[in-house]
């Protein structure tokens, strides 16, 4: 494609200045770059933190037991309560207005977990029929724990993508037998990778689901040993219909809680909704913090475009004199001058979006964060550059149009 006369001439005007266009153009690259790096380090927190919270369930309020690990302190605690129990979700299930179901985990202490085929360092938990769904865990092979596998105490266990891998190195893990500590239980399913990339989010724990084996909660009771005083459960997930109404039915639970544990602190209460929210609190603050950096690095290289600019129309009087003489109008001179601005915001522009995406991708290798892209934002931060550089490529332009022809051609 042929690039306009008037065009390549404002390129070969820039090229002519190769430094001082390189430190103008310095500004805007950074400017942009920044605003892009921001965008996609952003984004990628966002996406990971909703990810993130979908595991725990956006529309699920979870009760987890918060029992001391003192013992003294604990039988002060179960004088007054037993612990997270069963009674406590079915009676979360009647109370709470806008509650429709429930699912209970309790974790196994494991010492070892083995198949004929391989052995790890794996993780078990029982959990109730319900729990696959409330938190958002989907089958890969086989079927789901069933109330009839919990009622019938079956020895039957669905194994984490990961958990599956380490147990079964060449597949066919749905019927395989393994064994957690003295019990010996047979696959019926495995789970959908699910790698969340952390084991917590804003301090609550996200279960590790990956790396796990569950079995039916009354099976879990029924044949593991568990420590005395212990929690019957470790929490468990309740379900709302209404996500409007997420603050109002955690208090309701809250107090129904208290009130059923006699006002002991054995309990911690858990709204992964909210955790979002403060979540995107903060990094809105951070967003706000990187932006207005940007902003700075953008001024300063509308700055830096206006300074150039200024100094070519000191280099070039007796030019714009000669192009006055010959029938050039003002119009004409400005357009000149804005072409040359075009340039530099243009390439400072493509080269702040390379640059900010090489930025991005360098902070999540050494931060483990993740980047995440939207266009949008993308978009704005190259409009916002051309605009800052159009806007101060217009005084020095009509200064440069301002000029005497015949004060500008006797210009030494």
């Amino acid at each position: 494609m042929t690039i306009p006369a008037p065009w390549r001439e404002a390129i070969e005007e820039l090229s002519r200045r190769k430094l001082r266009t390189f430190l103008t153009l310095l500004g805007l690259i950074f400017g942009v770059g920044a605003i892009v790096a921001m965008q996609g380090v952003g984004e990628g927190s966002r996406r990971e933190a909703l990810h993130m919270v979908e595991s725990l369930g956006l529309h699920n309020l979870i009760v987890e037991a918060h029992s001391p690990e003192d013992d003294n302190a604990l039988k002060e605690i179960r004088a007054r309560s037993v612990g997270l129990t069963l009674a406590d979700a079915h009676a979360a299930l009647d109370v709470v207005p806008g509650a429709t179901s429930f699912a209970a985990v309790k974790r196994i202490s494991v010492h070892s977990v083995f198949s004929d085929a391989g052995a790890g360092d794996i993780l078990a938990s029982g959990v109730s029929p319900g729990y696959f769904q409330l938190a958002s865990l989907k089958l890969a092979q086989g079927r789901a724990l069933t109330q009839a596998d919990n009622d019938s105490l079956a020895a039957v266990a669905v194994l984490g993508a990961q958990a599956a891998r380490e147990l079964f190195p060449k597949g066919h893990a749905i019927g395989g037998l393994i064994k957690v500590n003295q019990v010996w239980l047979q696959v019926v399913g495995v789970l959908v990778d699910r790698d969340l990339g952390k084991d917590s989010f804003e301090g609550v724990s996200l279960g590790s689901d990956s790396n796990r084996v569950f079995v039916p909660l009354a099976s879990a009771h029924a044949r593991f040993k568990f420590k005395p005083m212990e929690d019957p459960l470790d929490r468990f997930l309740l379900r709302i219909n209404d996500p409007s109404r997420l603050g109002e039915d955690a208090r309701v639970l809250g107090a129904l809680m208290s009130r059923s544990h006699g006002g002991a602190d054995d309990f911690k209460l858990v709204v992964p909704q909210q955790l979002f929210r403060q979540n995107q609190k903060t990094q809105r603050m951070f967003d706000i913090v990187m932006g207005a950096i940007a902003g700075v690095s953008l001024l300063v290289g509308g700055i830096g475009i206006m300074n150039i600019m200024l100094a070519n129309v000191l280099e070039r009087r007796r030019e714009i004199g000669l192009l006055r003489a010959i029938g050039a109008r003002r119009q004409d001179i400005v357009m000149r001058f804005v072409r040359e601005a075009v340039v530099i915001c243009t390439a400072g522009s493509l080269i702040g979006i390379l640059f900010g995406g090489l930025i991005a991708y360098l902070i999540a290798l050494f931060a483990g964060w993740q980047v995440a892209w939207a266009p949008l934002p993308v978009l704005l931060s190259a409009i916002a550059c051309g605009a800052i550089g159009l806007t101060f490529s217009i005084y020095p332009a009509r200064q440069a149009a301002a000029l005497s022809p015949i004060d500008a051609i006797r210009a030494e």
